[in-house]
């Protein structure tokens, strides 16, 4: 049994009960953690507070990524509130015009894609670094389209392989601080992000069939990898990228 009581995670990316952050904040939470929840906008606050609700001690913070001026106003008020963090999660990833091929890709459209999906992670780390005192873990969620053409990905995939790159990165700049940097890539999942990705029952299904475990991941088996990988069990852990899917990424044909 993973033991968490005493330490403090705040989670990044949570939208909805169908969330990956979700399904990584009720396992955190049931290791004794305490969860600082934190939401993009005024229309994600409901179900945040709703959510953070059902889980003892848990509070919610507002903070859109993409602005530098609100990770350091949400960084004050965790210092505020917790005066120290041992985890954070990264579960955020955005490419407007996602329809479009890379091929047509508009310059803009690829600096959002990368300043939401990747760039954010190194903005929340090097926010978190001086607050992880005794050292700490940080998390962020990947997929497997980063390293092999999925249709109707695109430039999410371009974004995804930056951010992949940026965890092996931030782990060796934060390693003597022993805080540790982890992906976990996670099978397809019925989040708000998928979607935005046409047919992506196509993959859901590819998946499912191809797969060594012939099924899908769901949010808790994604949310008991990110617990271990949180936990003094993966202390000898950094820059790795984790697979939950049921093995599909091992698979030729």
């Amino acid at each position: 049994m993973i033991d968490l009581k005493g330490k403090v995670a705040v989670v990044f990316g949570l939208a909805n009960k169908r969330s990956i952050a979700w399904g990584i904040a009720q396992k955190l939470s049931e290791a004794g953690a305490t969860l600082a929840i934190c939401y993009q906008n005024e229309r994600l606050q409901r179900d945040a507070d709703e959510l953070a609700a059902e889980l003892p001690g848990a509070r919610t913070f507002r903070c859109d990524v993409s602005s530098d001026a609100d990770i350091d106003q949400v960084f004050g008020e965790l210092k505020s509130a917790y005066g120290k963090l041992d985890i954070l999660v990264h579960s955020i990833g955005f490419a407007p015009n996602i329809k479009n091929s890379v091929l047509n890709t508009t310059r803009d459209d690829f600096r959002i894609a990368h300043d939401i999906s990747a760039y954010s992670l190194i903005a929340l780390a090097r926010a978190a670094a001086p607050l992880m005192t005794d050292g700490g873990s940080i998390l962020t969620l990947t997929y497997y389209g980063s390293l092999k053409v999925f249709p109707n990905y695109n430039i999410m995939g371009v974004a995804k392989a930056a951010l992949e790159a940026a965890v092996r990165y931030l782990a060796a700049d934060l390693g003597a601080q022993k805080i540790r940097v982890n992906a976990i890539s996670a099978g397809p999942i019925k989040t708000l992000a998928a979607r935005g990705i046409s047919d992506f029952t196509t993959i859901l299904t590819a998946v499912e069939q191809r797969a060594p475990l012939h099924r899908n991941v769901d949010q808790l088996e994604v949310g008991n990898t990110a617990l271990f990988l949180s936990s003094d069990l993966a202390s000898g852990i950094t820059g790795e990228t984790t697979y939950v899917d049921c093995g599909y990424n091992i698979t030729g044909l």
